[in-house]
């Protein structure tokens, strides 16, 4: 049984910002500035199965870093909007890529600049450490923090309630 109060037999879409929901909201810094994410491995685990089973998946980040393009190209995801300055802007252009209406879509967030876009989805999400300003906009809080398995947490009940998170391609990378 699921602990999201929204009907998650609409979903059809996982989308997510990158630091602070699925990397940590504190992270290193390379010699050369650059920043060092950490990533979840469950979290990746879901991302895949998500793409296998047919979900729409996406990432939105402001940030750019090769390291994340690269991570997130492996795992399946065919929709990667980095840079993103204004990300409803971005959010946009992939319901037009993909065709889907905004309740059918969850976004998962944790700071202002995912405002906007969580104000549009059917179903907002926010990992336990995010601003009082989403947390207060959000259908569901996770009990995880950012780079702590939000993903896992969010793809596992939405496909546990469609019947489609176990089965002959979850045995698989």
């Amino acid at each position: 049984m699921s602990s999201i109060n929204y009907d998650l037999t609409r979903i059809k879409a996982f989308l997510f910002d990158v630091d602070g929901v699925l990397s940590r909201e504190v992270i290193p810094l390379s010699p050369d500035g650059d920043p060092m994410r950490t990533v979840n491995i469950k979290d990746g685990y879901a991302l895949q199965l998500a793409v296998k089973k047919g979900y729409e998946v996406a990432i939105i980040t402001g940030g750019y870093t090769e390291a994340v393009r690269i991570r997130f190209e492996r795992l399946g995801v065919r929709h990667i909007y980095m840079r993103s300055a204004i990300k409803v802007n971005d959010f946009e252009d992939f319901l037009r890529k993909t065709g889907l209406a905004p309740e059918q879509v969850m976004y998962a967030g944790d700071d202002i600049p995912d405002y906007e876009v969580m104000r549009r989805v059917g179903l907002p999400v926010a990992p336990a450490d995010a601003a009082p300003e989403i947390k207060a906009i959000a259908r569901y809080i996770s009990s995880r923090k950012g780079g702590d398995g939000i993903a896992r947490d969010v793809i596992e009940q939405t496909m546990r309630a469609q019947g489609t998170w176990f089965g002959e391609e979850a045995f698989g990378w």
